[in-house]
């Protein structure tokens, strides 16, 4: 299928956070994650039916937006999920805190792999932990990981949590499957729990292909969650939707709490 990524559509004076924030003139918004080419013609359609019906009172998630989620990853990145492990909700950085909240205790380490998206760090200290900083190298023009450090860092007793970023933003890098067990193998080896924020699994350049972490091994299944989103690929930012991904019953119990203490689980009609 063919898209017109082409045409220019004007987004000032719409409240869009991207282009109505900035009070200076000539400002690049490079630092918001969302797309100035239209949304899809299927997305639009369907939400104009949706529209059309002319009632937005308290919904549900219907069975076949599970069905959708696991048909998707088991199609394009051969990952079969469960659809008991998903857990709706708005957002993929409300889920990155619900999750720290109902995995950790406050003065617990959470590990990041700096630069991160700044979300990251808030998320972290709001819930009371504190950052543990595995800086990535930067060498002939490729970001690569410190796995030196990773394992100092995650044998801190005090290191809970690793927040993976897979694709990694900002740097671009999408890591391989042998960067990601290496990753695996350290954090179970200490006992940290693997959160994989994977929003941007589908902006990949050809030949770069996405690897999900809990694919590689039910060890690595069941030591992560993984949060994921249609925003980035179809953008669909406004709309507040994502999905956390729990093999784990009792983790997912955890987050499930987490997540409705927050109220952040209601669904858009």
């Amino acid at each position: 299928m063919k898209y017109d990524f082409d045409t220019i559509v004007l987004r000032r004076g719409t409240n869009s956070y991207k282009w109505d924030t900035p009070k200076e003139k000539n400002v690049l918004p490079m630092w918001v994650a969302d797309m100035d080419s239209r949304t899809a013609p299927a997305i639009v359609e369907a939400l104009q039916r949706r529209v059309a019906h002319g009632i937005f009172g308290y919904t549900k998630v219907p069975e076949t937006y599970y069905d959708a989620v696991v048909w998707w990853f088991e199609d394009r990145h051969r990952w079969r999920i469960d659809p008991r492990w998903i857990i709706y909700t708005s957002g993929v950085v409300p889920a990155l805190s619900a999750i720290i909240k109902a995995l950790t205790v406050p003065g617990d380490k959470v590990i990041v792999q700096t630069p991160a998206y700044n979300c990251f760090y808030s998320s972290i200290r709001n819930d009371g932990c504190e950052l543990s900083a595995n800086n990535l190298i930067y060498r002939d023009g490729r970001y690569m990981i410190d796995f030196d450090d990773l394992a100092a860092k995650a044998a801190d007793p005090k290191a809970k949590i690793l927040l993976l970023c897979n694709p990694h933003n900002p740097v671009g890098r999408v890591w391989t499957p042998e960067e990601l067990r290496h990753i695996g193998d350290i954090c179970l080896r200490n006992g940290v729990f693997v959160v994989a924020d994977e929003i941007h699994c589908e902006l990949t350049y050809e030949g770069h292909d996405y690897t999900p972490f809990a694919s590689l091994s039910e060890r690595f299944q069941q030591n992560s969650i993984t949060c994921v989103s249609p925003s980035k690929a179809f953008n669909l930012a406004g709309l507040q939707i994502a999905n956390i991904i729990a093999a784990d019953d009792d983790v997912r119990r955890r987050i499930d709490r987490a997540i409705n203490i927050n109220e952040v689980c209601d669904v858009n009609p």
